[in-house]
C-alpha cells in the first residue's frame, strides 16, 4: 500500500488502505478538528521526537470490551483494601505528563512529545480527552487519559507511580463505561498487562464497524464532570485469572 502523505485540507484516507504495519499517513497537524477526525474514523497519531507526524490504524486491533475487563487476584486484594481514590479530570495535565516521563529502564524515548502533550490539553479543555486519576491523599499515585467521543472511549496511556494504581483506574473506568452503555475502550496496540486485563485483538473491519456504530451517541453530560468519584469493584460473574 502506498503511504500517504496530508495536505491542509483535513481529511484522510480510508483506514483499510494503511500499511500492514498499520502506518496509514504523514504529515498534517495536530489541531482539534483533525484529531477528531481520526479517532472517529479509527486512525490516530503516534510518533517520536525528531519524526513527522505519523498517523495510524493497525489491524488487528486490541479492544477491551467493558463487560469483559479482567481482575487478578492480586488486584482484587488491592481493590478490597480501598487503596486509592479514583477521580475523574482532576488533574489531566499532570496525569498526560506523568504518562510522558521516561521509565529508568527504557531511556529510549517517547511517543508523547511536547507537541502531543499540548494537543491532548487543547482536546481536554474542549471536554474531549479526559483523565480517570487514583489518588492516595494528595498524592496521584497513577491513572490514564484518552480520548471520548460518543460511546467509545480511546485509551492512550497509563502510568503508577504505586503498584496497580492504574490497573485499578481502568477497571472503575471500565466498569462506568459499562453502565452508561459505552461500546469498547481502544486500546491501539497490544500489550500484555492489557491482554491479561481482558482486552482482545479484533480485526480492523470489525473495529471499524463497531466504531460507526457508537462513535456519535449521546453521552450522560455528568459523566465526564470534573472531580467525579468511580468506584472499582469485584466482578463477581468473571473468572480469576491466574
Amino acid at each position: 500500500m502506498p503511504l500517504f502523505r496530508l495536505s491542509e485540507k483535513i481529511e484522510f484516507p480510508p483506514a483499510w488502505l494503511a500499511r500492514s504495519d498499520g502506518l496509514l499517513c504523514i504529515g498534517g497537524d495536530l489541531c482539534a478538528k483533525r484529531l477528531t477526525l481520526a479517532y472517529k474514523n479509527g486512525i490516530f497519531p503516534w510518533f517520536s521526537n525528531r519524526e513527522p507526524i505519523l498517523w495510524w490504524s493497525p489491524d488487528p486491533r486490541l479492544v477491551l470490551f467493558p463487560s469483559k475487563i479482567r481482575v487478578s487476584k492480586s488486584l482484587k486484594k488491592t481493590i478490597r483494601k480501598a487503596c486509592f481514590s479514583i477521580r475523574i479530570n482532576t488533574a489531566f495535565e499532570q496525569t498526560i505528563t506523568a504518562c510522558s516521563q521516561l521509565r529508568q529502564d527504557k531511556p529510549e524515548g517517547t511517543w508523547l512529545v511536547d507537541e502531543m502533550i499540548d494537543a491532548y490539553i487543547r482536546l481536554h479543555k474542549m471536554g474531549i480527552a479526559h483523565s480517570v486519576e487514583a489518588w492516595q491523599g494528595d498524592r496521584l499515585a497513577g491513572g490514564l487519559y484518552g480520548v471520548s467521543l460518543g460511546k467509545a472511549f480511546f485509551g492512550e496511556s497509563m502510568f503508577s507511580r504505586v503498584s496497580n494504581a492504574s490497573k485499578v483506574a481502568l477497571v472503575a473506568l471500565a466498569q462506568e463505561l459499562y453502565r452508561q452503555g459505552f461500546k469498547m475502550i481502544d486500546c491501539q496496540v497490544t500489550s500484555g498487562h492489557l491482554l491479561r486485563m481482558g482486552a482482545q485483538e479484533i480485526t480492523r473491519d470489525l473495529f471499524l464497524d463497531i466504531l460507526d456504530n457508537c462513535v456519535d451517541e449521546n453521552v450522560p453530560a455528568p459523566l465526564w464532570r470534573s472531580g467525579r468519584h468511580l468506584f472499582a469493584e469485584i466482578p463477581g460473574r468473571i473468572a480469576e485469572s491466574v
